[in-house]
């Protein structure tokens, strides 16, 4: 009996997945849930304003690799080298960090739930072991499934804990975090702000990522998907990642922010106090069931970021060697430079966690803050990407996303200016 066909849409799904169980990571479990618990409700309008502003440079991946069939990188090497090379440039610069911060985090958890006494640092190299043999086994076909297991069990177990949350709070008169607003102004608020942003609800280099898992999904099933269909799966992943950032923060803040309770410095100090928030909000019960729920989570993330950068050095090796017209710069996966890539960045990862030791927010709030500083350049990069010639007219982006698209770069572009004016001028 053979089976039946999947739909275009069907098809197109997976990507956009991909991209949420990336974002909801350190960037929700962490910097949302501290922004919360620091600030209460202070920061949500920024925060989903972050996630509007940001949202047509993400977008323009998938609709430029389903429009053209080429991954991002292509089209910066159709622009010129240089545009290639800046990209290298802050990819090198940030990809051992990020690798590292999402690994201490799930090395954290790990240690919580097993009951685990090694180093964070050894930890981590257990879980990258597992993570370069799970890729090994399996690759996107296993990442993809993997992800939408854990998001579904993420978004049940959250939705279920703010739900409660909310209504164990009779008074919210407190929580709006005024008071908090002249502490945002000072050298370390300011710095934490723009550290959240910096990974709210993702990177932008993760437009990179989705156009080549786009390109991945569509050799794997075997059909082109069209830019509908792409944008579909897209904005599921999106507004579920921006709603999920909400509702950490919302954790932090009803949970948290009332009680005068600060985070630990260190990982597994930290994941204890996350998996606190959730049981002390859901019941005892479901202490064990919060804290393998938020691995998993972790654990997906780091998965997801430990395929992402050696497919994305892979690429751009590729388009680098090759150029934009050469059919083998446009493979969507290289197996044998994808491997190396892979004991690169592994290796670079545990080196940055052997040196930074105990210093755990310190390491995700300097990520953060890198990512955001490069924001605009990415921004602009794709932007320009997105409205070349080369790009089906139908594809490119129309008045309206257009208008999104300059004020995010006005918002980024202003945001990190003020941020070096402050480090110069303070």
């Amino acid at each position: 009996m053979s089976s039946a066909p999947v739909s275009p849409l069907r098809a197109a799904i997976g990507p956009g997945l991909l991209m949420a169980g990336a974002a909801v990571g350190v960037s929700h479990l962490v910097q949302s849930t501290r922004a919360g618990a620091e600030y209460g409700l202070l920061l949500l309008p920024l925060v989903l304003l972050a996630c509007l502003l940001k949202y047509p440079f993400l977008e323009f991946g998938p609709r430029y690799a389903a429009a053209t069939g080429d991954n991002l990188l292509i089209g910066y090497r159709r622009i010129g080298r240089w545009a290639l090379g800046l990209f290298a440039l802050i990819t090198l610069g940030t990809m051992f960090i990020i690798q590292a911060v999402v690994t201490v985090v799930t090395a954290g958890l790990a240690g919580l739930v097993f009951g685990l006494e090694a180093s964070p640092a050894t930890l981590s190299a257990g879980i990258l072991a597992a993570c370069v043999l799970l890729l090994a086994i399996g690759n996107y076909r296993g990442l993809d499934l993997v992800m939408k297991m854990v998001m579904a069990a993420l978004v049940v177990s959250t939705v279920a804990a703010v739900a409660l949350a909310v209504g164990d709070q009779p008074d919210w008169s407190g929580l709006s975090g005024i008071d908090q607003g002249a502490r945002l102004w000072t050298a370390a608020g300011f710095a934490f702000m723009l550290a959240l942003l910096g990974w709210m609800p993702i990177p932008l280099d993760v437009a990179i990522w989705h156009s080549l898992w786009t390109q991945e999904r569509a050799r794997e099933t075997g059909r082109k998907p069209t830019v509908s269909h792409s944008l579909t799966d897209f904005r599921i992943g999106y507004i579920g990642a921006t709603l999920l950032a909400a509702a950490f923060l919302l954790l932090g803040a009803l949970l948290m922010y009332a009680s005068g309770t600060s985070f630990s410095d260190s990982a597994v100090g930290f994941s204890a106090q996350l998996v606190e928030l959730y049981a002390g909000s859901l019941g005892e019960w479901s202490r064990p069931l919060i804290a393998v729920a938020a691995l998993s989570v972790m654990f997906s993330t780091t998965l997801a970021v430990t395929d992402a950068y050696p497919r994305v050095l892979s690429a751009l090796l590729a388009a680098a060697r090759y150029g934009a017209e050469d059919d083998r710069a446009r493979r969507p996966h290289h197996p044998w430079s994808y491997r190396l890539a892979l004991l690169f960045v592994v290796a670079g990862a545990l080196l940055i966690l052997h040196l930074a030791g105990a210093r755990f927010t310190q390491l995700i709030d300097f990520a953060t803050t890198v990512s955001f500083l490069s924001a605009p350049v990415l921004a602009w990069l794709t932007f320009r990407v997105i409205t070349d010639a080369h790009v089906p007219e139908y594809a490119r982006p129309g008045p309206g996303m257009r208008a999104l698209a300059w004020a995010g770069l006005v918002f980024l572009t202003g945001f990190s200016l003020t941020w070096i004016g402050w480090r110069l001028l303070g």
